[in-house]
C-alpha cells in the first residue's frame, strides 16, 4: 500500500468507529423512545401503582403514589400491620409497622433514599439541569444480554449505575450504595415485565436486595393508574389520623 493512502485508511476506520459509537445522551434518548417517548412520561402528573411485595415467606400489599413535583408515598400492609414512608418535597416521614402508629420524621439516610425516589422522571431525564453527571462506562452482561452501563453521579455526590439493554433499550438493572442501620450496603435492583400504561412502558416486576445475595424483595405491580387525582395532603406529615387509606 502506498504511504499516501495509509492516513486515509486510518481516518476512514476512525470515522466508521465514531459513526457506530454511542454516547450517554444517545443511549438515554433511545431508552425513553423505546418506552414510548419522553413527552408521554412528562405528561404524567401523578401515578398510583398497586401491587404485592414478597419478602421471604411474607406477601405484603403495597400502594405507591407519586405526584409532581417530587412527592411520593408508599403504603405497605401485611399481617395486620401497616408501614408508610412519604416525602412532600421538603419533609420525609414514616409510620413504622410496630409501635403506636405515629408518623415521625425520617432520619438522614432514610430521608435521602425516599426523597430520591420522588422524581417521577428519574435521574436520567434532564440530568444536567438537576445537577447530576452521567457517563457511559461501557457494556456489561445483564442476565445473559448485553447492556449499556451509565454511571450517574447525583448532585449530592451519590453514585448509581444504570444498565440499559443494548437490544430493547429498556432499563434492566440499577446498582448503588446505601447505608442501612449504619452498614454500607451495595444494593441492586432489576426490573422487567414491561407493560404499557398511558402510552408509556412501565416495569411490572422489580427485585431489590444486596448485590450477590440470594434474598430479594420482589415487587409485582398489578395495576397502574396514570394521572389519578391525589390530594397533596396524602404526602404531608399528618397531624391527626396518620393511618388514612388511599382514595381511588
Amino acid at each position: 500500500m502506498p504511504r499516501a493512502t495509509l492516513p486515509v485508511a486510518v481516518m476512514t476506520a476512525v470515522l466508521a468507529a465514531s459513526a457506530t459509537a454511542q454516547t450517554a445522551d444517545e443511549v438515554i434518548a433511545k431508552s425513553f423512545e423505546a418506552r414510548g417517548g419522553l413527552d408521554k412520561l412528562k405528561a404524567v402528573q401523578s401515578i398510583r401503582m398497586t401491587g404485592k411485595m414478597s419478602v421471604g415467606a411474607d406477601d405484603l400489599s403495597m400502594v405507591v403514589e407519586m405526584k409532581r413535583p417530587n412527592r411520593i408515598r408508599v403504603d405497605t400492609t401485611g399481617r395486620g400491620r401497616r408501614a408508610v414512608q412519604a416525602y412532600d418535597g421538603k419533609t420525609a416521614w414514616g409510620i413504622a409497622p410496630t409501635g403506636a402508629g405515629r408518623a415521625e420524621v425520617l432520619p438522614g439516610e432514610m430521608a435521602r433514599a425516599i426523597a430520591e425516589q420522588a422524581d417521577i422522571d428519574g435521574p436520567l431525564v434532564d440530568y444536567q439541569a438537576k445537577g447530576h453527571r452521567v457517563e457511559l462506562v461501557g457494556k456489561e452482561k445483564v442476565q445473559g444480554r448485553s447492556a449499556f452501563e451509565l454511571k450517574v453521579t447525583r448532585k449530592n455526590g451519590g453514585v448509581e449505575h444504570y444498565f440499559i439493554d443494548a437490544g430493547s433499550y429498556l432499563p434492566v438493572r440499577v446498582e448503588g450504595r446505601r447505608t442501612v442501620r449504619g452498614a454500607d450496603i451495595q444494593g441492586e435492583g432489576t426490573m422487567g415485565d414491561y407493560e404499557e400504561a398511558a402510552g408509556f412502558l412501565w416495569p411490572h416486576r422489580l427485585e431489590n436486595g444486596a448485590k450477590g445475595m440470594p434474598d430479594k424483595q420482589v415487587l409485582t405491580i398489578e395495576r397502574i393508574e396514570v394521572n389519578p387525582p391525589i390530594d397533596d395532603a396524602r404526602f404531608q406529615l399528618p397531624v391527626t389520623n396518620p393511618s388514612a387509606t388511599p382514595k381511588d
